[in-house]
């Protein structure tokens, strides 16, 4: 999943505005997309609006410092959430968000929310195309399994047990 190193590494930006339009609006279906607000993470790790959008999407572009296309789409909620994990601060929990990765994810560790590379302990997941359920209360994650190494072909829960444990689907 792309959030393990978008609070780590900003994405670079030798990418064209439209270049990373067009990577970002790759993450959600057209009709989503299309009309979502088009943000990027500067150097400084604050965001830039490249395009303002309407429907109260916001999609950012591939971050060109992960191994695998990282693309993601989020309603207001999950961008919430998002930017409490970005910031190490604990989001709201029952302020649920929905999140788009349909050109798939960067490989993460399923355990770790800020592990930067794969080592012994970090149970490192590929993940494929997906959509995400963030902010849920814990209660809700309970129905899903939780393993360390869990099976990405089925909903799972990734991060579990911390503030940022959210629900995983493949969509592929």
């Amino acid at each position: 999943m792309a959030l393990a190193v978008i609070g780590q590494v900003p994405a670079v930006m030798a990418a064209s505005d439209t270049q990373m339009i067009k990577s970002a609006m790759s993450a959600a279906p057209k009709k989503v997309s299309a009309a979502a607000t088009v943000v990027a993470m500067e150097a400084d790790g604050k965001m830039r609006t490249l395009r303002q959008g309407s429907n109260g999407f916001t999609c950012m572009p591939d971050n060109p410092a992960t191994p695998g296309p990282d693309p993601m789409c989020m309603d207001k909620a999950a961008m919430a959430w998002a930017m409490a994990w970005i910031g190490h601060t604990t989001p709201v929990a029952g302020q649920i968000g929905f999140m788009y990765m349909l050109s798939g994810g960067t490989d993460a560790s399923n355990t770790d929310p800020y592990a930067a590379k794969p080592d012994a302990g970090n149970h490192w997941v590929k993940t494929g195309p997906h959509v995400m359920i963030v902010g849920a209360e814990p209660a809700f994650y309970d129905m899903y399994p939780k393993s360390a190494t869990p099976d990405t072909s089925v909903p799972y829960v990734m991060w579990p047990g911390t503030p940022y444990q959210h629900l995983m689907i493949p969509v592929d």
